[in-house]
């Protein structure tokens, strides 16, 4: 046992925050902890770190336990490089290297050969110090560091750089490396993923699955949650709730646990009930016969129900933020088509020849590296920044709806209904009343903006969104911060949305929900997924095999023949003799169907562009579905070219 907390007790104020919670931390577990915003999972996690103290209950810690600890908000570091605080955990090793470097500096001077006694004595302290600094892994920091920095995506080159010049999320990730080098016995990580790209996270899910300390994580990626934890922990209401499984069976235990407490509850109340009767009837015999046993019977029956313990009427569906996205009016079919687009800033070409095309009712997820350009693509589609080269071709009527990451308004503070008035235009009750639909009741909405967490911002830009009815959504990173009922709430709001959505992602649970398409902007360029997260990770893989076998087969030309597996003749093409002719016959044939399947998609995409804007839906949506067979057509006729290269290779 590391922690164990027993019915602990915590006020922000005179809000009462926790209530009753219940948590036991053992060697090696990987906990994920779970709830809507402002449930109080950062303040336990702050009472676990020790930077606050419980009001009620008992909190014990293993004696000794080393902590590391990782805030939404990221620590300022003022005067240190990126290194020091990368490295911010092994102080005492960075002291001893630089004492061994003065003394290695000291010993190779010209006159230290001149006093045998003292030269006698800087050789023992470099050797004791060496001694240290090789026990402690002084050897290996430089190698560790550089790890992890490679996993989390920090350039080597920022290491020399000075902290406080970097941007927000480029601290979290150098906080969170900094936690993940120094390797605490017990990690307490607020939304790790948060700044991550789909490599950060996969690669972050992988080092914590073999981690050799414990984990208290709080989360709201499910993907990430059912890959990395072993128990949910979770703070509904002030209390806590534990289940000792991942997140996807943690969802169908709680189901099945309301479901029991909901009949507990309503047989206890049916006897309640029967109870309060016998007491009034009882009570009324009293009255009518003058018959003081009625009475005394009353009062006992009446002490017997004072003595039972009420059940809370669980709630079995709570909640949630009203996303209702519609549409003041319909774009044209065709959106926006983006031709040969490119983007340079200095020497660098962030955006080079990208193609692309949205129509009306597409939902397509664009992923990419941190810094491969995807935010910059949002500004040049918004006008907010100029192409270097290439053109975008807009649809008619089309209407953009833009969420952006952004910090928090400059200027005055104002408090929630005052900023939620000023940009919607709205009077108070109205602006109230669309509030509380996305769950800012009473005094909330006199909170300062500035003091909003991360979900409450974004789900007061939502609301201010959905107000603009909107036909094209650019949504960069819409779920950050959001809990997961309220990625729950917009992915609903998003299926039901009858416009086109272009969203910025690495929350693969959402990209798997929302995907029809999915654009990886990868080396400047996109390529395009037909499907959702999980296909385009199949599809993904294909194509790295592909080219892993092409550069094997590169190598092999030129190296003497080795025995290689074939594959029965059973399972060979029957009618092929395995030649090369065979091969390029078969190829050729496959290169003219695919050119005659190309002019099909084609022709297709011309006849959609053409089409009038007044046509029907029915019409518009046999003409997709016709050309989304055509494009499997395609894919599947590809994928036999690729096929029959690696054979006749």
């Amino acid at each position: 046992m590391i922690v164990n907390c027993q019915n602990i007790k915590a006020y922000h104020g005179a809000q009462l925050v926790l209530e009753d919670v219940n948590l036991d931390i053992r060697q090696g577990e990987r906990i994920g902890l779970i709830g809507r915003n402002g449930s109080g999972k950062s303040t336990l996690l702050q009472l676990i770190a020790g930077r606050l103290r419980p009001d009620a209950g008992q909190l014990a810690i293993r004696k000794g336990t080393s902590i590391g600890y990782l805030t939404q908000i990221p620590a300022e570091f003022e005067g240190r490089t990126v290194y020091d605080v990368l490295a911010l955990g092994h102080q005492e090793l960075l002291e001893c290297r630089l004492k061994m470097t003065e003394l290695e500096k000291l010993m190779s001077e010209p006159d230290a050969a001149d006093g045998p006694d003292r030269l006698a004595g800087w050789l023992q302290q470099y050797a004791a110090l060496q001694e240290k600094f090789e026990r402690e892994g002084g050897y290996e920091l430089d190698a560790v560091i550089e790890r992890v920095a490679d996993g989390l995506r920090i350039d080597r080159g920022s290491y020399t750089q000075a902290y406080a010049t970097r941007s927000g999320g480029e601290k979290t990730r150098i906080n969170l490396a900094s936690q993940l080098i120094r390797k605490p016995e017990l990690l307490l990580l607020d939304e790790p993923t948060n700044h991550l790209d789909l490599h950060g996270v996969e690669w972050l899910e992988d080092y914590l699955t073999q981690y050799d300390g414990s984990c208290l994580i709080v989360s709201h990626d499910r993907y990430f949650l059912d890959r990395v934890v072993t128990k949910i922990v979770e703070l509904e209401d002030g209390e806590s709730q534990s289940y000792l499984t991942n997140y996807t069976d943690y969802m169908k235990e709680k189901e099945a646990r309301l479901l029991q407490q909901f009949a507990d509850y309503q047989e206890q109340q049916k006897k309640i009930k029967k109870m309060a009767e016998a007491i009034k009837q009882l009570e009324t015999w009293g009255r009518i016969g003058g018959n003081g046993k009625f009475f005394r019977r009353a009062a006992s029956m009446q002490k017997a129900l004072d003595r039972i313990e009420k059940l809370k009427r669980p709630v079995l569906e709570a909640k949630s933020a009203d996303f209702e996205l519609t549409q003041a009016d319909r774009s044209g079919r065709k959106v926006v088509t983006l031709e040969g687009i490119g983007k340079s800033y200095g020497s660098r070409k962030l955006l080079d020849a990208v193609d692309g095309a949205l129509a009306y009712g597409d939902k397509v997820m664009l992923i990419g590296k941190n810094g491969a350009g995807k935010s910059t693509l949002f500004k040049l589609i918004l006008g907010e920044e100029t192409v270097d080269e290439g053109r975008f071709e807009w649809g008619a009527r089309v209407d953009i709806g833009y969420l952006a990451q952004q910090e928090y308004p400059d200027g005055p503070k104002k408090s929630v209904l005052d900023y939620f008035r000023s940009e919607a235009g709205l009077e108070e009750g109205e602006a109230r009343g669309v509030l509380a639909k996305y769950l800012f009741y009473g005094p909330d909405v006199f909170k300062s903006v500035n003091l909003l967490s991360g979900g409450e911002w974004t789900r007061l830009r939502l609301a201010l969104l959905v107000l603009r009815k909107p036909n094209l959504l650019l949504l960069d990173e819409p779920t950050n911060h959001l809990d997961i009922a309220s990625r729950e709430a917009l992915e609903e709001a998003l299926e039901t949305f009858p416009g086109t959505v272009l969203a910025i992602s690495h929350d693969r649970y959402f990209i798997n929900r929302m995907a029809g398409r999915i654009w990886e902007l990868d080396n400047g360029r996109i390529t395009v997924y037909l499907g959702n997260f999980d296909e385009y990770q199949e599809k993904r893989k294909q194509r790295e095999n592909t080219s892993e076998n092409a550069v094997v087969q590169g190598r092999s030309a030129a190296s003497p023949p080795v025995a290689v597996k074939t594959k029965p003749a059973a399972q060979r093409r029957p009618n092929g003799s395995g030649k090369p002719a065979d091969h390029r016959q078969e190829r050729d044939t496959l290169e003219r169907s695919i050119a005659q399947v190309e002019e099909r998609l084609a022709a297709l995409d011309a006849a959609m562009q053409e089409q009038e804007a007044g046509t029907d839906a029915r019409s518009l949506s046999e003409r997709w579905a016709e050309r989304e067979a055509v494009q499997e057509e395609l894919d599947r006729l590809y994928e036999q070219w690729m096929a029959a290269g690696e054979e006749q290779g």
